[in-house]
């Protein structure tokens, strides 16, 4: 079973880290089954956040006995100390555990450092010295913050999106986080649904001896996937590196990766789906893309204002209307093709 240490934390774990935040749309009962058998495989990493919904009542419900064999990584979304304390108490209330082996600030729009006027930094140095947490890291999805982050030595852990599909400005990251013994733990690492070869995809990851993936897990077969992989490893063999290639060919530029921090929009449209809707139909088919609702969802294209709000604030500088409009051309080309559409 390959394993990684994370930096100067220390932390060795499975080369399986799990996402959590999937489990929120199932029930718990199916949850607590997922997590113990990921747990009996040798998973032992498991990745949440306050803003999962009741992602963390869950793992809480699952580990709450054996809270000694695994780590607990959660986050907090606070930008003030108020907050941050409070996350920090209901998280751990909702985990049934008295400290966090990782506590992460969740894509907070800058870099929490000691003097800054936030306090944030100085919270959490608290919450070590109180041994509530363990280690402190760092989420983002913007590069300027995650460099930020890494240069000032102050963070143990970075988390950032990283797949095959990643430009070199996010290998840059990953190698920067290397030579300062920083742990790299990369999400969103099949880009949000858009990569379907699970092999390929943790092939890939093993060319990073310090890079944690934690795969976003909702489904058994999923699961099972991944942990065909961590018993058989699968190799950048020719057939490997081809899958990539045609993906890169695919998807590589300017697609949305599904983070939703362009949301809320004025004009009702849920543009974390719909600017990429028709990818998700042709590379992961289902029903439920092509329902009513999910076409009474996308029709909202229709009303987009064109404010710019969403383009200003993704993280990856994309053209979101430009996007929309293109993913609602290519819905209904699908629709009239399957013979299926209401427009």
């Amino acid at each position: 079973m390959r394993k990684i240490t994370l930096g100067k934390t220390g932390i060795t774990v499975n080369k399986n880290g799990f996402g959590a935040l999937p489990i929120q749309r199932i029930s718990q009962e199916e949850a607590v089954y997922l997590l113990h058998k990921a747990f009996d495989s040798g998973v032992d990493f498991y990745d949440t956040a306050r803003f999962y919904t009741d992602s963390e009542e869950k793992l809480g419900a699952a580990f709450a006995d054996r809270r000694s064999r695994i780590y607990l990584a959660s986050k907090t979304g606070a930008e003030d100390t108020a907050t941050f304390w409070k996350d920090l108490e209901t998280t751990l209330g909702n985990l049934k555990t008295d400290y966090l082996d990782i506590y992460q600030f969740h894509n907070i729009p800058f870099c929490p450092k000691p003097g800054d006027g936030s306090g944030l930094y100085e919270a959490m140095l608290e919450a070590k010295a109180q041994g509530k947490i363990r280690h402190i890291g760092i989420t983002n999805h913007r590069l300027a913050v995650a460099h930020e982050a890494i240069d000032s030595g102050l963070y143990d852990t970075l988390q950032f999106p990283f797949s095959y599909l990643s430009s070199d400005q996010e290998l840059e990251l990953v190698k920067k986080c290397k030579t300062a013994d920083m742990g790299f733990i990369a999400m969103k690492a099949l880009a949000g649904g858009l990569i379907n070869h699970a092999a390929a995809a943790y092939a890939y990851m093993l060319q990073y001896d310090h890079v944690l993936p934690i795969w976003g897990i909702q489904r058994e077969r999923e699961l099972d996937e991944f942990l065909t992989c961590q018993e058989h490893e699968p190799s950048m063999d020719g057939e490997t590196e081809e899958i990539i290639r045609r993906d890169r060919e695919e998807l590589q530029g300017e697609f949305c990766r599904g983070c939703g921090y362009c949301m809320p929009c004025p004009a009702g449209i849920e543009i974390n789906t719909c600017a990429r809707m028709a990818l998700l139909i042709r590379r992961a088919p289902s029903e439920a893309q092509l329902t009513d609702e999910a076409q009474a969802m996308m029709k909202k294209i229709e009303g987009c204002l064109h404010c710019g709000k969403c383009k200003d604030k993704c993280p990856y500088g994309l053209d979101t209307p430009s996007l929309l409009e293109r993913n609602y051309i290519d819905y209904k080309e699908i629709l009239d093709e399957r013979g299926t559409g209401h427009f």
